[in-house]
């Protein structure tokens, strides 16, 4: 299809806009590293929680939705919902020590935690893994649908797509550094929002679906509407619903849902002004990406069902983007029915959505190339200029390097998958390391290399071995359990911390609990004045009180939601009184678990 001169217009205007942006804060931004890639520690929560929701929209994201929906129904996203609860635990137990913790990223967290050669080792080899490598698979995977929709709403090729839309999002990206990644996501986010209702209206009104009436009574799309799975199919069930909540959410490590918390949105954390302004940023956070933004997609996921039943249906439709054609395709389809205006406004929000995700994804990978290997093993006296110069230039290279990965990629279920089997087994490390002081360097590496070993087994050699094929949910269950198994046994194997780097770091982020006990009394008995810190109450059980009330505050609202569009009002309506009634509980719990000083009174108003 060809868009309109307005469309285009729309387009280009957002694209000079974000550009702008970038240059209106580059001299800011450039004036040291903390600028660059934490914004001066300075941010308010509602910025910072925007733009974690902006971030998590991308291309990718509606995609994998529509994918998701066509293939197991809508209660098919429990796969991804069942990560709410990793959010929440972040929100209410993590937030507050990941900004104690005073580190400008969450891979110099390992120098500050565990001591050695292997600590050390440990940082650096994260900064490239993480940096690098899983940050580019995850920058490919997102660009693999920019391409796929600008193939279907624009036709371009792969490579005008991943040229042109890496070339704006470089340039504001470089020059403003987190902040003009803020600033811009701000925009993105409503621009966002407004045009995944228009697609989601636009697919509604289809001749062929006919509004909500025509759409939940149609043959095809009857079996795929239930919000829970059938449980009278074990396989499904377990599959979508029982392992993501039993097993995934706190044993997987996932890009944004990290057990623990973890990569950007440990960076919005440290962003943030206070921690009681890093822990409302999270939770906006969460509240918005599970129970505001999925439905407009789920719809448009329906909907394609019907005008699209298959996958050659969607090749004989787009010739030209037959090569990517995959049910991931089924959003960018629908798509193409929006008239001119409201086309170029839909299109302008998705090359919004994909460029805040690559715009924090450049910002959040380069931090820790700068910061936790340039700086810390290639030339320690840099300065803050040169820290500034070498940020931009590796923002630069990790684009060129992603785009050329989104090109060799098909799928964007596929690569979700690939990413649950990398992080598999290694959440549990991630929640516990904060909280028992055996947990040392040797742990995570071992975890690490035994998650991505096994994940690399099952992606290429497993089908070979002529053993029976495996679902991938009994991989991710076979990885935790032997990612788990390896890394407690080298826990155990290996030295421990040392007890002067125990000590500071339980000085510095004072976490709690009984599991620090061992060395506070070994500090007590070397004479150190330990006693405030065991006087101090300890903020877990609450704070996992507030988390599963979060969970089904946030759950009832993303539940209600779906019912009353369903138009089930009596079900609807009782989840809705369940959801503010847990709402009200959790207000209430919130500000028992924390201490608000006047500076803050504010933010709970």
């Amino acid at each position: 299809m060809e868009l309109a001169p307005i469309d285009w217009t729309i387009i280009g205007a957002y694209l000079l806009f974000s550009v702008i942006i970038g240059l209106v804060v580059a001299r800011q931004a450039g004036k040291n590293s903390q600028q660059y890639f934490a914004a001066g520690k300075n941010m308010p929560w509602w910025l910072l929680g925007i733009s974690m929701v902006a971030t998590t929209f991308s291309t990718d994201t509606p995609n994998l939705v529509a994918n998701i929906v066509r293939t197991d129904g809508v209660s098919g996203n429990w796969v991804w919902w069942a990560f709410l609860l990793t959010g929440m635990l972040t929100v209410f137990v993590y937030a507050h020590l990941w900004k104690r913790s005073g580190v400008l990223t969450d891979v110099e967290f390992y120098e500050l935690r565990y001591s050695g050669k292997m600590a050390a080792f440990l940082r650096g080899f994260r900064a490239i893994y993480l940096g690098f490598v899983f940050n580019v698979v995850i920058m490919a995977t997102v660009s693999l649908a920019a391409i796929k929709i600008a193939g279907v709403l624009m036709g371009l090729s792969p490579v005008e797509t991943v040229v042109i839309g890496g070339i704006v999002t470089v340039i504001y990206s470089t020059l403003g550094g987190l902040k003009g990644v803020l600033f811009t996501d701000f925009f993105q986010f409503f621009l966002a929002i407004g045009g995944s209702i228009v697609a989601a209206y636009v697919a509604l009104n289809h001749p062929q679906v006919g509004g909500f009436e025509g759409l939940f009574q149609h043959a095809e799309v009857v079996g795929k509407l239930n919000i829970l799975p059938d449980f009278n199919d074990p396989a499904q069930a377990l599959g979508v619903f029982i392992i993501p909540l039993a097993v995934q959410w706190w044993s997987v490590y996932y890009p944004g849902a990290e057990p623990g918390g973890g990569g950007y949105i440990a960076q919005r954390m440290f962003a943030a002004k206070d921690e009681n302004n890093s822990i409302a940023a999270v939770f906006f956070f969460n509240a918005a990406h599970y129970a505001l933004r999925p439905w407009p997609w789920i719809i448009v996921g329906l909907c394609s069902i019907i005008v699209f039943p298959d996958i050659a249906s969607m090749k004989e439709a787009f010739p030209d983007a037959a090569s990517v054609a995959g049910d991931d395709m089924g959003y960018a389809a629908m798509l193409t029915f929006i008239p001119t205006g409201w086309l170029g406004l839909v299109v302008a929000s998705l090359t919004a959505a994909y460029m805040s995700t690559i715009s924090t994804h450049l910002n959040w990978g380069s931090s820790y190339l700068v910061n936790d290997f340039y700086q810390r093993f290639v030339n320690p006296a840099s300065s803050e200029k040169e820290l500034v110069m070498v940020g931009r230039i590796s923002t630069v290279l990790l684009m060129i390097v992603a785009g050329g990965l989104a090109l060799l990629l098909q799928d964007a279920l596929g690569s979700f998958q690939i990413l649950l089997q990398i992080g598999a087994g290694t959440g549990l490390l991630f929640i516990l390391r904060w909280f028992w002081w055996r947990i040392n360097a040797g742990s995570e590496i071992a975890a690490m290399v035994i998650s991505f070993v096994i994940a690399v087994y099952f992606q290429f050699f497993h089908a070979s071995t002529g053993l029976p094929e495996l679902t991938g949910w009994e991989q991710v269950v076979i990885g935790v359990i032997i990612t788990t198994i390896g890394w407690v046994s080298v826990t155990y194997m290996v030295r421990p911390t040392s007890q002067k780097t125990l000590l500071h770091f339980y000085e510095v982020a004072r976490p709690g609990g009984p599991g620090w006990q061992r060395v506070l009394d070994i500090a007590e008995q070397a004479g150190r004045e330990v006693q405030v810190y065991k006087d101090e109450a300890w903020r877990v059980p609450q704070g996992i009180f507030c988390m599963v009330l979060g969970s089904v505050a946030v759950y009832g609202a993303l539940f209600a939601t779906g019912y009353w569009i369903y138009g089930r009002w009596i079900l609807a309506g009782f989840i809705t009184i369940v959801a503010v009634a847990a709402s009200v509980m959790l207000f209430k719990a919130w500000r028992k678990l924390i201490t608000i000083g006047p500076e803050d009174e504010e933010l709970y108003e």
